[in-house]
């Protein structure tokens, strides 16, 4: 990182099963540098049940997480009293471990004097390539994760445009599942990539839903629930029926991603005719190999720039968390101790606007 660090922020992210914290510094010149960034992934206590359990994930988050800024602190050779602020996910999220988080960060700013920072979690993760990548604005962001599938125009910091989302589940949800109907495990989009590498991804026709339609939004109930049905019809599966399966559903779930983010670019040039197209993509999906295969060639084919940042700041993490931090502090913006969690965040939602009088 070029010059004199201008902050060191404290990043904690508990929104979700992972419980994470992480010190990140940028300089006046709005460069970054990643000190610390500990995660422990909460997999085992939720394996049995196939999926996420709330009250699970807040007992954990609470056992481990003063464990987990301790060890970001020493991985960076920082103590508390040095950061210069602590940024906290205050939503979207499980509510419980979002109010895990974020009061631990008010008792931290609170005790130290430090400005509280509430970070929105889609915003940590529409600004990650800016600490990876050294993006400028204005880029448009492909969020695919567990909870959210959304195309965002991103003009700056706390200033979006949501242009397409899903109208029923998240992509992450779709593939988690589909792998639980092929009992395939959980997590399931690496057991059902991993089962789709064996598989025959022409054997089965799945219905692309919405991809007639000029609109941006995604649906993928239609797909999951033909998916099932086909799955039903030739019970009891054998191996190559699994992974035929999975591949068929990648590959409709690629198609149907790719055809979008070719309408999503095309948009962005027509309405932003100064910029070369950007895409990024944020979100545990973006780690999906045919997925990003079809992104790169629709990059390709546009004149776009595709940027993907590291799988482990794709998902959930402090990083994210403490540089959103970071951006939001060098405006200016701090919050109030009285700033309450939320399950439900919108990027678009006009308390993300920084106010002028605040930069």
């Amino acid at each position: 990182m070029s010059g004199q660090a201008q902050a060191v922020i404290l990043g904690i992210e508990t929104s979700c099963d992972e419980t994470a914290a992480a010190l990140v510094a940028r300089d006046a010149s709005g460069n970054g540098k990643i000190l610390s960034n500990v995660v422990r992934s909460q997999l085992d206590e939720h394996a049995a049940f196939g999926g996420v359990v709330p009250e699970l994930a807040a007992r954990a988050h609470v056992a481990f997480l003063d464990h987990i800024i301790e060890a970001a602190c020493r991985q960076a050779g920082i103590g508390l009293a040095e950061v210069d602020a602590i940024a906290a996910t205050a939503g979207p999220g499980l509510i419980g471990g979002v109010l895990v988080g974020l009061t631990t960060a008010k008792a931290i700013a609170a005790a130290l004097g430090k400005p509280l920072i509430a970070v929105n979690h889609l915003e940590a993760h529409a600004l990650t390539a800016r600490l990876t990548d050294g993006v400028a604005f204005p880029y448009l962001m492909l969020l695919v994760s567990g909870g959210h599938s959304q195309f965002v125009l991103v003009r700056g910091v706390g200033d979006y445009a949501r242009w397409g989302t899903t109208i029923d589940d998240a992509l992450g949800e779709a593939f988690d599942k589909t792998a639980k109907l092929l009992s395939l495990g959980h997590p399931g989009g690496p057991a059902l990539e991993a089962a789709a590498s064996q598989g025959n991804p022409r054997r089965f026709r799945f219905p692309r839903p919405l991809l007639r339609e000029e609109r941006l939004d995604f649906s993928f109930s239609g797909l999951k629930t033909a998916v099932r049905l086909e799955a039903e019809g030739l019970a009891p599966l054998t191996d190559k029926d699994v992974a035929d399966i999975a591949a068929s559903f990648q590959a409709t779930v690629a198609e149907i991603v790719a055809v979008r983010a070719r309408q999503a670019l095309e948009r962005f040039a027509r309405e932003l005719p100064g910029h070369r197209p950007l895409l990024v993509v944020a979100g545990g999906v973006a780690a999906n190999r045919t997925i990003g295969a079809g992104l790169q060639r629709i990059a390709d084919e546009t004149g776009a720039e595709l940027v993907v940042p590291p799988p482990a700041l794709c998902t959930d993490n402090g990083a994210m968390v403490a540089w959103a931090g970071a951006e939001r502090l060098a405006l200016g913006a701090a919050d109030d101790l009285s700033f309450a969690a939320r399950a439900r965040w919108p990027l678009d939602d006009p308390d993300m606007r920084i106010l002028p009088d605040a930069a």
